[in-house]
């Protein structure tokens, strides 16, 4: 069965790091862009860090630059967000997609992704 396991979030205070996992099982990412999106409570889904799985170009919203990294593991069945230093504002549920778009054009813009993970809670408290 194909499917994405996304995983690591968690409550952390302001400042703290926490580093979600999206695990691929039945395929690989080989082919496809590999993005971690999030909403808030009472707000529509965003794109936060996308990546190319072949050649790891990669695309992060402002708020997070510098402070977030987008990786992948030499399988490609994993694929990585380390977050640092975060904000409250960051408190969202996360989940992670896979499309064969573009890595920065499936951040930027809705797309109707050919796989979706179920959501991981992560809350920063202040």
């Amino acid at each position: 069965e194909v499917q994405l396991q996304a995983s690591g979030g968690g409550l952390v205070q302001a400042g703290g790091s926490l580093r979600l996992s999206c695990a691929a099982s039945g395929f690989t990412f080989r082919g496809y862009s590999v993005g971690w999106f999030r909403q808030a409570s009472g707000k529509g889904r965003e794109g936060v860090a996308c990546i190319d799985s072949g050649d790891g170009r990669s695309y992060y919203r402002d708020n997070v630059k510098g402070r977030f990294t987008i990786s992948y593991n030499i399988a490609r069945t994993t694929v990585y967000l380390q977050m640092n230093n975060l904000k409250p504002e960051d408190t969202a549920v996360y989940y992670c997609g896979a499309d064969p778009g573009p890595y920065d054009g499936i951040c930027r813009y809705t797309y109707d992704m050919d796989w979706w993970g179920k959501g991981t809670q992560v809350t920063v408290s202040s």
